[in-house]
C-alpha cells in the first residue's frame, strides 16, 4: 500500500491545469444579484433611527427587520428547494429575483411595521434560495478546475455590498428618507432577473431532473455536514469580531467611533482580495488552503486580543483577519457540493442556512458575553469559533486521506 503524498488528497480536480481559465461572465452577473442581496441584509442596521421614527417603535424593535431577515435566511433556501424540485433553475433564480424586488417595494410602501417584517421575512426567504442556486448554478458553469473561483466570485458579492452597498444605501436614506435605497433595489433586482432569465441554463447540465428522494440522500453524507459545520464556525468567528469591534475600538484601543467605518471598509476591502485569492488555490488545493488559512485567522484572533490596546497593531490586525476570516467559505461550500453530490441542490441551498447560523449564534452569544467579561468578549467568542473552524478542517483532510490510503 502507497502512502498519501504530503498534498491534497482527493484533489477536488486534477493536477493539470484546467482547459478553460476563464471565469464565465454569468458568474459575475450572479455575483451582482448576491450584492444586492447583501446590501439588503444590512441595509437597516444604518438606518434604524429613522425607521424607528417613522413607525413609532423603539430603535431596538425596528432592530427585528434584521432578526426576522436572519431568520428567513436559515429557513429559506432548504425549504422552498425542496418544496420547487421540479422548478428549473433559471426559473428558480429569476422567481427568487422577482419576489426580492416586490418585497423591496412592500416594505417601502408599508406603513404598518408588522407588515413590513413580513414583506422583511419574504424577501429573505427569497435571497436564501438564490444564494443556494446561484452557488450551484456558477459552479457548473464554471465547470471542473475552476469551481472554488466561481464560488469565491459568487461570495464576494455579498462581501463587496457591506463595503460599497450598505455604505451607499444608508448615505441616501439618511439624506432622501429610507424608503428609497428599497425602491432602488427593487428595480436593481427586477433588471438582474432579466439577464439571468436570459442567460442561465433552463435545466442542468446533465439534463436530469432532480428528484426528493436523492436531494434527501444528499444528508446521509458526514463529509458534507462537517463542511457546512465549519461553515457555520467560520462566520460564527469571524463575523462575532467583525459585528462588535466599535467596543474594541473605543474601550479598548480608545479611538473615536469616527474609526469605526474606516476599520470596516479595510476589513471589507482586504476580505473580497482574500476570497478571490482562495478560490483560485481551493480548486487545486483544497485542504492545504482551509488548514492554512484556518491556522492564519486563529493566530491573527489571538494576537488581536494580545494587542487590542495597541491601536496601529489593533487596527492592522482586525483588516488583515479579512484576508483569510471570511476566505475559506468559497472552498468549503465546495467541498460541501462534491461531498453532497447525491443531492447537489439541497447541498448548495443549505450553505446559506449555514452562514447565518453560525452567524446568529456568534453575536448572540458575543452579545450576551459582553456584559460579563467586556469589549474583549468578541475576541473570545472568535477565537473559539476560528479554533473550531481549524479543528474542522484539519478532520476533512484527514478523512480524505484516509479514504484514498
Amino acid at each position: 500500500m502507497t502512502s498519501a503524498p504530503p498534498t491534497d488528497l482527493p484533489r477536488s480536480v486534477p493536477a493539470a491545469a484546467p482547459a478553460r481559465r476563464r471565469v464565465p461572465a454569468l458568474v459575475y452577473l450572479l455575483a451582482s444579484g448576491t450584492f444586492l442581496m447583501g446590501t439588503s441584509e444590512f441595509l437597516v442596521a444604518g438606518l434604524l433611527p429613522q425607521v424607528a421614527r417613522d413607525y413609532h417603535v423603539g430603535v431596538a424593535e425596528a432592530g427585528l427587520s434584521i432578526t426576522t431577515f436572519a431568520v428567513g435566511m436559515v429557513l429559506g433556501a432548504p425549504t422552498i428547494v425542496l418544496l420547487t424540485l421540479r422548478r428549473s433553475r433559471r426559473f428558480m433564480l429569476t422567481a427568487a429575483l422577482v419576489v426580492f424586488a416586490l418585497g423591496h417595494a412592500a416594505v417601502a410602501l408599508s406603513s404598518i411595521f408588522p407588515l413590513m417584517l413580513g414583506a422583511r421575512f419574504v424577501t429573505a426567504l427569497a435571497t436564501s434560495a438564490f444564494w443556494g442556486i446561484a452557488s450551484l448554478v456558477a459552479a457548473d458553469a464554471a465547470g471542473p478546475g475552476l469551481r472554488a473561483r466561481a464560488l469565491s466570485i459568487t461570495l464576494s458579492g455579498a462581501t463587496l455590498a457591506n463595503i460599497a452597498g450598505v455604505p451607499l444605501g444608508s448615505l441616501i436614506g439618511q439624506h432622501a428618507g429610507w424608503r428609497l435605497p428599497f425602491w432602488l433595489l427593487a428595480a436593481a433586482a427586477l433588471l438582474v432577473a432579466i439577464a439571468i432569465n436570459r442567460l442561465v441554463p433552463g435545466n442542468p447540465p446533465d439534463h436530469q431532473a432532480p428528484t426528493l428522494r436523492r436531494e434527501l440522500g444528499a444528508l446521509r453524507s458526514g463529509r458534507m455536514w462537517l463542511a457546512l459545520a465549519t461553515c457555520a464556525c467560520v462566520t460564527d468567528g469571524v463575523l462575532s469580531i467583525y459585528s462588535y469591534v466599535t467596543p474594541l475600538i473605543t474601550e479598548r484601543a480608545h479611538l473615536s467611533e469616527s474609526v469605526v467605518p474606516l476599520a470596516l471598509v479595510m476589513f471589507g476591502v482586504v476580505a473580497v482580495c482574500g476570497t478571490l485569492t482562495a478560490g483560485r488555490v481551493g480548486d487545486r488545493h483544497p485542504h492545504t488552503a482551509t488548514i492554512a488559512g484556518a491556522s492564519i485567522t486563529l493566530t491573527t484572533t489571538i494576537l488581536l486580543g494580545v494587542f487590542s490596546s495597541v491601536p496601529a497593531a489593533m487596527l492592522a490586525l482586525f483588516a488583515f483577519l479579512g484576508l483569510t476570516g471570511l476566505a475559506l467559505n468559497p472552498i468549503l461550500v465546495s467541498l460541501a457540493q462534491r461531498y453532497g453530490s447525491s443531492g447537489p441542490t439541497l447541498a448548495s441551498a443549505l450553505t446559506p442556512s449555514c452562514f447565518n447560523f453560525g452567524t446568529a449564534l456568534g453575536t448572540g452569544i458575543t452579545a450576551a458575553a459582553l456584559g460579563v467579561v467586556g469589549p474583549i468578549a468578541p475576541v473570545l467568542i472568535g477565537a473559539t469559533g476560528t479554533a473550531l473552524v481549524l479543528a474542522g478542517t484539519i478532520a476533512l483532510a484527514a478523512i480524505a486521506r484516509r479514504r484514498v490510503r
